[in-house]
């Protein structure tokens, strides 16, 4: 009998998981408390309900034999009881938990010896002394929220008054990405490594780069690190590894998600097989297959203009959509509002440089709007 997948999250990263899991033959069930979620569309297996009520993800597990998430922010309480229970869960209970509170997350990259950015942890705003100074709250961020620069003492009022992480700055050069998957045999498979532009407002990516434009031996480095964290973790699924290379040379981990992530939508298009599939293979004791670049690639983020909120609608002044080689993947999502990840555009090229240049065109000509 074929295993049954259940997935936490019904979002666009669950949508995107459906083509692979129909490929591999895998039949994939659901939970989201949004009955319109992004994978409605496409799935008769949606159970709404909340994935942080622990009766309700119990009572879901139950009903599959391998669970997975598209968001790490679940209840790790009813997971753990589920792994009593000899269900798999992928990622592991502990992993998730350890990410979900950002001071668990640096405490064991400390215990690891995985360099980082040296911190501090304080349970209130009141400890708040030096600056400038990186805030992030140790739990619920997500898509950038939860993290702030507290730049000089007159920003103190606007600090979360909530249990954070404080990080010093780091003298930053570029921020890289490495996805990294990891099944029960121990298999490890990193993709290449991408470069990442924020939106400085935002604080979400904007651009994603693949590969990124860094020295061989930096590129090593980044995947050396990536597959290290994979195997300390004991990591089954994929993971996003977020790296600051600073401008000394050294690389440290800014962060990472047990998921399937914005930084890896690219792949799709970009390399030999998707994060998506890859994250599927996993979690389900596939064999993991070695990952390279197809053609340049550059993924821009389509997100929710500004001083639009309502039905959502996709606006071009110009067919840029015509191009070849330019991907479009909308999420579903009913409604806009400004700054919500509503669709990605994945555009390949021979060059990264011209890559780059269309998706600017594309930029500034299609949006999302009500």
């Amino acid at each position: 009998m074929e295993k049954k997948l259940g997935i936490l999250g019904g979002g666009q990263l669950g949508r995107m998981m459906i083509t692979p899991c129909i490929d591999l033959g895998v039949e994939v069930y659901f939970l989201d408390p949004n009955p319109e979620c992004s994978v409605s569309e496409f799935t008769a297996h949606l159970t709404v309900g909340d994935f942080n009520d622990y009766e309700t993800v119990l009572n879901f597990g139950r009903t599959v034999d391998v669970i997975t998430v598209e968001i790490e922010h679940v209840n790790v309480e009813a997971l753990e009881k589920l792994e009593k229970e000899g269900k798999a869960v992928n990622p592991s209970s502990q992993v998730l938990r350890t990410i979900q509170d950002k001071g668990l997350q640096k405490e064991f990259y400390q215990n690891q010896n995985i360099p980082s950015p040296d911190f501090r942890l304080i349970k209130h705003k009141a400890s708040i002394t030096d600056f400038p100074i990186v805030q992030k709250m140790r739990k619920g961020g997500y898509d950038g929220q939860g993290v702030q620069i507290l730049k000089s003492a007159t920003d103190f009022d606007k600090a979360f008054d909530a249990p954070s992480v404080l990080e010093d700055l780091v003298d930053l050069r570029m921020e890289i990405g490495v996805m990294v998957a990891r099944n029960a045999q121990g298999e490890v498979q990193a993709f290449p490594p991408v470069s990442m532009d924020f939106d400085p407002e935002l604080n979400l990516v904007k651009y994603v780069v693949c590969p990124a434009q860094i020295s061989e031996e930096l590129n090593k480095k980044c995947i050396q690190m990536a597959n290290s964290i994979a195997h300390k973790f004991e990591l089954v699924g994929i993971m996003a590894v977020e790296l600051f290379v600073t401008k000394s040379g050294e690389v440290l981990v800014n962060e990472c998600a047990p998921r399937v992530h914005n930084s890896g939508h690219l792949t799709i298009e970009g390399t030999s097989i998707s994060q998506f599939e890859m994250h599927i293979r996993s979690v389900m004791g596939f064999p993991l297959p070695p990952v390279s670049v197809t053609k340049p690639s550059v993924m821009l983020n389509l997100l929710g203009e500004m001083g639009y909120e309502g039905e959502a609608e996709l606006w071009s002044e110009t067919d840029v959509l015509a191009l070849p080689e330019v991907y479009l993947h909308w999420y579903g999502k009913k409604t806009t509002r400004p700054g919500r990840k509503m669709a990605h555009v994945t555009v390949l090229r021979n060059t990264v440089e011209e890559a780059k240049s269309i998706a600017d065109e594309i930029d500034i000509d299609l949006k999302v709007i009500a």
